[in-house]
């Protein structure tokens, strides 16, 4: 907004706050290299990057951080590791750590399948607006 866009700007002013432990930055930095916006694509620096932002309790960045986790991107994959900070995320409402906790506990990754726990999770979700989350309900059985 008001200046042209640039992702390679946007790393450079993310970077600056970041390194000053700006959560927000931490987060935003570890979507570039997650995406390889302004910069080469890396996994493992995306991983760095959230878990700076997630240690301070930053929700989006714990749910990104499951993720990376869940599929294995830039760490070693861990379905266990991927539910603990889905659930740091769920804890602060946060709709898609609902979610992915809740898929975790519907099919038993890192969890015990719990169908109850599964339908929680993912109902508060979905009463979030998160689409996925309406779409499961509709598609499966608890």
């Amino acid at each position: 907004r008001g200046v042209t866009q640039s992702y390679a700007d946007a790393v450079y002013w993310y970077r600056k706050a970041a390194e000053q432990g700006d959560a927000t930055a931490q987060y935003n930095l570890g979507i570039m290299y997650e995406n390889g916006r302004g910069v080469t694509q890396s996994y493992t620096d995306a991983v760095y990057w959230y878990r700076k932002a997630a240690e301070q309790g930053y929700a989006k960045a714990q749910s990104n951080l499951g993720d990376m986790y869940f599929y294995g991107r830039g760490v070693t994959q861990s379905y266990t590791d991927a539910v603990y900070w889905y659930r740091k995320a769920a804890e602060q409402g946060h709709a898609l750590g609902q979610a992915n906790l809740g898929y975790c506990y519907y099919y038993g990754k890192g969890v015990e399948i719990n169908k109850q726990e599964a339908y929680r999770l993912i109902k508060l979700a979905a009463d979030q607006g998160n689409e996925w989350s309406k779409k499961f309900l509709a598609e499966h059985t608890f």
